[in-house]
């Protein structure tokens, strides 16, 4: 469960879901009854998370003035740092390359679309910073799940 709540935080690592794994293999061994509270909500968070990371990237693009082609630049960006087809970095790795991948994304994105580079900066920098706080919202909401665990299932 901390590597849940440390992967919610960092981009690429898989975060509620290993939270959500741990709680289920908790019910195989403890019975499901001692852990259907924390279940439900790591279900829900899991949703949540979702949602908020979709919309914190879409409205940080939007208030950052991102046309449609840097958000499909970014989202370009994304899948290369995801996938590796960004050139290796010497520091930071994988987890830079998924923060570098969109910023280059949405920053080609918006030129292609014949905006001046510091419009494309800023933009680029709003899809960036917008992802960061939705990675900061999935880590608190981690928290609190792993929290309804521990109330749930601690033995009084």
């Amino acid at each position: 469960m901390i590597a849940g709540v440390i992967g919610s935080v960092v981009p690429a690592v898989p975060g509620v879901g290993l939270i959500l794994v741990a709680i289920i293999v908790w019910g195989v061994i403890k019975g499901f009854g001692a852990v259907a509270v924390a279940l439900g909500v790591a279900i829900a968070v899991l949703l949540l998370g979702i949602g908020v990371d979709f919309l914190a990237t879409f409205w940080g693009a939007k208030k950052a003035g991102a046309s449609r082609w840097g958000q499909i630049g970014a989202i370009v960006g994304l899948v290369a740092g995801v996938l590796g087809l960004l050139p290796a970095l010497p520091v930071g790795g994988p987890i830079l390359g998924l923060i570098i991948g969109p910023f280059l994304g949405a920053f080609v994105g918006e030129l292609l679309h014949q905006r001046k580079p510091k419009q494309a900066l800023k933009a680029a920098l709003g899809v960036v910073v917008s992802s960061l706080i939705g990675n900061l919202v999935q880590g608190l909401l981690a928290l609190a799940t792993l929290g309804v665990f521990l109330v749930t299932t601690w033995p009084l």
